[in-house]
């Protein structure tokens, strides 16, 4: 099966998964079609090939749910790009805001024995260059708790252990501000009016996020 499937069939099968996380059984056609950046009839004749394979369930005016067979391609996918972008960040020296779209095009090697030997190469990292879990070859992958900085409320302490928006601006903002992965922060203020924060890293320095930028980042509490 895995040999079917051509490279934007795995792109659409890798949203969906994406998409039906954080407990969303049903994906619509339009979530689908504005994550791809593609026209609804496109999105709709790609569902219906991944349908006949299997991969999904599709129903008309309804959306899409993915297969037991369609997230286990999709985790396999996944799993390829993260291990791609810790060998581009950690043996190439790769900046974090460079190498998802390297990746995107890394993810689409075939050959389980690379990847098998990758992973072992990288000493089996579990976590990318973004704090995202990386999947095992069975598919499954630690992520302890987690909640967004947005969520928090002044005093909380914890460790920035992911962003959820790799884009370059954002990652670039994020080395420019000082904050990195594995920073113990205090939250020292949170304005009602905006939304905004104010944290404080363990060296002191502080830093100013907006709302918008605190719901992209991820701490875990500390015991």
């Amino acid at each position: 099966m895995r040999n079917t499937l051509t490279q934007t069939e795995e792109n659409y099968l890798k949203a969906i998964y994406h998409l039906s996380e954080n407990g969303i059984d049903t994906v619509s056609t339009t979530s689908l079609s504005e994550s791809m950046a593609t026209k609804p009839a496109t999105v709709t004749d790609m569902v219906r090939k991944l349908s006949d394979k299997r991969l999904i369930h599709y129903e008309r005016y309804k959306g899409v749910n993915i297969t037991d067979a369609g997230k286990e391609l999709a985790l396999n996918i996944i799993r390829k790009h993260r291990l791609w972008e810790v060998f581009l960040v950690d043996k190439l020296q790769f900046n974090w805001d460079e190498v998802h779209e390297i990746a995107e095009q890394l993810e689409h090697i075939r050959s389980p024995l690379l990847v098998d030997k990758l992973d072992a190469y990288l000493g089996h990292p579990k976590v990318d260059p973004h704090g995202d879990p990386i999947p095992d070859k069975n598919g499954k992958f630690q992520a302890g708790p987690t909640l967004m900085l947005s969520e928090v409320e002044e005093n909380y302490t914890g460790i920035f252990v992911n962003v959820t928006d790799d884009s370059s601006a954002l990652l670039q903002h994020l080395d420019k501000v000082g904050l990195q992965l594995g920073d113990k922060i205090q939250v020292i203020e949170k304005t009602e009016f905006d939304g905004s924060i104010k944290i404080r890293k363990e060296d002191g320095k502080e830093i100013f996020f907006s709302a918008h930028i605190s719901s992209l980042l991820a701490l875990r509490k500390i015991a």
